[in-house]
């Protein structure tokens, strides 16, 4: 129930912009995994043509499985991996490509590095080959971790922020495969004039976010803990900021940038720009799910960035685009889904 009301309050948001999808075919990577499988529900409720590349290596099937069953005409799914060759003989024409597929939970980032770096750079040139051959708009979805560690004077992080990283550390198979991502897109649109666009995604959550074993983020980790009064997890001293979008923000503001026209060759912030600590998000877990969790705290994860928000003055100018829920009532969508499931 929840996911349906997310999906209509992101397309009543775009319409009420004139952003229309009908009658357009969409190909998107990843389209099985947290935010790709709200953009197949969007698109499909919008009128468009979905082709839904996935491996499910970190997507799951049933995101998708509505879809599969009840709207065949309109909805295509393949299992395969972008990063295969085999991908490039798509014969389908498309008006929009969105490169969203690549594992981001950090606890994968140690066992799973090669697979990272090659979705988000041979994954990137592939879709950009497609791209190439439809004359196709492109959106690679990269990610705050580009800006690394940055600079307190950097925060709130503008996109013009070259980024703090070490190339060779736990987490730069992430941060560097997505920076070389964009810069494979670069490289298209300097030599090919490939309409492409970037979004740099902050930390996301909602409905479909996944909480087992490796893939569990904070805020779905800390609910699920809270609401079966397990100790809520906290990395470090807790001290560590973080900025929270709920999925029907971020996935407006990823379809506002694959198709408007000003937002060609541009990258942008897409992320909520209220910054508060991960404890404060601990206890704020714990209140709205009436817990009795106590709080335990952990070894901090190497090269774990001490802040993270984002200036999203661009978006806004350009994209017509703010985070509009808070995370208050964020979490309590979050919650309740949860609470459904259980």
């Amino acid at each position: 129930m929840q996911i349906e009301k997310d999906v209509k309050t992101i397309i009543n948001s775009l319409k009420d912009s004139s952003i229309d999808y009908k009658g357009l075919r969409v190909l998107i990577s990843g389209g099985a995994g947290f935010l790709g499988s709200y953009i197949c529900d969007v698109l499909i409720e919008m009128g468009a043509t979905v082709f839904c590349v996935d491996n499910l290596s970190s997507g799951r099937l049933e995101n998708i499985q509505d879809l599969i069953d009840q709207k065949e005409d309109q909805f295509t799914f393949m299992r395969q991996d972008i990063v295969d060759a085999s991908v490039l003989e798509i014969e389908d024409q498309f008006d929009v490509i969105l490169h969203l597929a690549s594992r981001a939970a950090p606890m994968e980032f140690e066992k799973y590095p090669i697979a990272i770096l090659s979705t988000n750079t041979i994954g990137t040139m592939n879709t950009l080959e497609l791209a190439k051959r439809s004359n196709a708009k492109i959106l690679f979805t990269s990610t705050s971790e580009t800006y690394g560690d940055p600079d307190p004077q950097f925060v709130p992080t503008p996109e013009t922020y070259a980024g703090s990283v070490i190339s060779t550390g736990i987490r730069s198979c992430y941060e560097e495969g997505k920076r070389s991502g964009e810069a494979f897109m670069a490289a298209y649109l300097r030599q090919y004039g490939i309409n492409t666009r970037i979004v740099r995604i902050f930390n996301t959550y909602g409905p479909r976010i996944r909480a087992d074993g490796v893939y569990g983020r904070v805020v779905p980790r800390f609910v699920n803990q809270a609401l079966i009064g397990d100790p809520i997890t906290v990395f470090g001293d807790g001290a560590q900021t973080r900025s929270f979008s709920y999925a029907t923000d971020t996935v407006e503001g990823i379809l506002r940038a694959a198709i408007l026209d000003s937002a060609s060759g541009e990258i942008f912030n897409i992320g909520n720009d209220k910054e508060m600590t991960v404890l404060q998000l601990a206890k704020i877990v714990k209140e709205q799910t009436n817990s009795d969790s106590e709080f335990v705290f952990s070894k901090l994860p190497e090269g774990d960035p001490k802040r993270r928000c984002p200036n999203v003055t661009k978006a806004k100018t350009i994209l017509n685009w703010s985070p509009k829920v808070d995370l208050h009532t964020g979490l309590k969508n979050f919650i309740s889904w949860v609470s459904e499931l259980k």
